[in-house]
């Protein structure tokens, strides 16, 4: 891959402006105030990379942030997987405050290795270490000028005291280097899992070969830190295969009495279902629930919530198809089917008109949404109206675990509203396990009788109801309260239908040849 020097030149001219700027010194101080305040910020890591760092510590660490520095800190042994969502400073932290705070303050790494998902990316995160190191007034002012000879576009450089930074693609071979006495000391990969690379076995046996091979061969003995990043994407990604690998290790250093290498910390974005930030210092609940209103269910799991949203072995993209609907007049059976929580937010709650037309099923109007009861009840009482439902046969059922008082109230609350109410009436019959029966619909969606509204293929209900369907495998961690209700919405049609459409033929005992009469 070639690298555009003159563009990250460039980007790394402005970037260096900016810290300039950023991180301004206190002149009028004697030598006893800064000695006592360099001693303040050093006795706590998260307060001297504020200090030193304005440009990133815009808003205060969160105590995940606390958390990974002290057990970086203290652990000179430790293979760290950094399993966070997007935005959450895993790189600022890691791969720049970090490693400058073990190198400048507590002396104890020589070589530092950085390891991207390619060569560009790589000294793209070496050029940030010195762009502040030779740019930084705050840290110039208190430590003195750091770089002594190298250049981060050649992919490394030494500092005057002697610690080396040197960037690697991913891939490329680290065997051998050396700064002085001092083999590596702090790597770190960032970044490094794709998609692509997920969908590929081999490749992902390689990658995890070169990590605890190749990269762990170099360490120097009794001085390991390790840090991989990355949010996980996807149950066969290096970050999942790292985590296999950790609940092993850690298992057997238990039962010999020895003690744990691995720490993983898995940090999603919001912490309950009231989209309670894990940063609170930097998010707040308003800003997730509009980002989760404006990303797809399964970009939403994988880069916010730690959860990977792969395409799961139950129902295959390929399956999923779209046509305009019939008028409801012309379907053999309709049903309007409800999957409802409990809880007022966080969990999903799925609602769907779904119409049976000869071997065909399609789903009219979906609603699927991490919302509150009293929203489900408006939109129905809406599609009541918008399509008026009050014309057709329609069989209205809510599964009977939630069709509760408190949940009927919130539909009679609309209609108290209204004027008239929707003859809802609750599903009771006991169900199966709920993953058999949902996979038990997969023929239909193979056979191809299941089709989507052509005119809401952008409509968020449909697609969330899709993306769970596309993602529903056992143990993948995705909700399918979606497909959980057309499941007994298409049971339900079939019920209906049989009950319709089947004609008993009634033969005469005479007419009937038998050899044994």
């Amino acid at each position: 891959m070639a690298i555009n020097y003159e563009k990250l030149l460039a980007e790394y001219e402005k970037h260096c402006d900016r810290i300039h700027k950023a991180a301004y010194v206190q002149v009028h101080e004697s030598a006893e105030e800064k000695f006592k305040r360099i001693r303040r910020l050093e006795s706590d890591y998260i307060r001297w990379f504020e200090y030193y760092f304005p440009e990133y510590a815009s808003s205060p660490s969160a105590d995940f942030h606390k958390t990974i520095a002290n057990t970086i800190i203290k652990n000179p042994v430790v293979k760290l997987l950094f399993d966070a969502f997007r935005g959450s400073a895993k790189s600022v932290h890691t791969m720049l405050g970090l490693p400058l705070y073990l190198a400048l303050v507590k002396k104890e790494i020589w070589f530092m290795l950085l390891v991207g998902q390619n060569e560009e990316k790589s000294i793209r995160l070496l050029s940030d270490i010195q762009a502040n190191l030779e740019h930084n007034n705050r840290i110039i002012h208190d430590y003195g000028k750091q770089v002594k000879h190298g250049d981060w576009a050649d992919g490394n450089f030494t500092t005057k005291d002697g610690v080396m930074f040197r960037a690697l693609g991913w891939g490329q071979d680290p065997r051998g280097l050396r700064n002085g006495e001092h083999r590596p000391d702090y790597i770190g990969c960032d970044d490094i899992d794709t998609l692509k690379r997920c969908n590929n076995d081999r490749l992902i046996r390689e990658g995890v070969e070169y990590i605890t091979g190749t990269l762990w061969g170099t360490f120097d003995t009794g001085k390991e830190r390790f840090v991989f990043n990355n949010n996980l994407i996807h149950k066969n990604s290096l970050m999942a295969k790292l985590i296999e690998i950790s609940k092993t290790a850690n298992k057997d250093a238990k039962a010999k009495g020895l003690k744990k290498q691995f720490y993983h910390y898995k940090i999603r974005a919001v912490v309950d279902d009231k989209f309670t930030p894990s940063w609170p210092g930097k998010y707040t609940a308003e800003y997730w629930q509009e980002k989760r209103a404006s990303t797809p269910y399964r970009s939403w799991m994988r880069e916010y919530m730690c959860t990977p949203m792969s395409d799961g072995t139950i129902f295959k993209p390929q399956w999923i198809q779209y046509k305009k609907m019939l008028p409801l007049a012309q379907y053999d059976a309709l049903v309007v089917y409800g999957d409802l929580s409990y809880k007022d937010k966080g969990d999903y709650k799925a609602l769907g008109l779904v119409g049976k037309k000869g071997r065909e099923f399609h789903v009219i109007h979906a609603f699927v949404s991490q919302t509150s009861r009293a929203m489900c009840a408006t939109w129905l009482y809406d599609l009541y109206e918008r399509r008026k439902l009050e014309k057709y046969n329609i069989v209205y059922l809510i599964e009977g675990l939630f069709a509760q008082d408190e949940f009927v109230n919130d539909f009679d609350t609309e209609g108290d509203r209204r004027g008239y109410y929707i003859p809802i009436t609750p599903d009771r019959q006991t169900k199966a396990n709920k993953y058999d029966r949902i996979e038990s619909m997969s023929g239909h969606f193979e056979r191809l009788y299941v089709w989507f509204n052509e005119m809401e293929r952008n409509h968020q209900g449909q697609v969330t109801l899709i993306d769970q369907l596309l993602a529903f495998e056992k143990g993948s961690g995705a909700n399918d309260d979606g497909p959980d209700m057309l499941q007994s919405a298409i049971a339900e049609l079939n019920k209906a239908t049989f009950v319709e459409k089947f004609d008993a033929k009634i033969t005469p005992r005479q007419a009937v040849k038998n050899r044994y009469w």
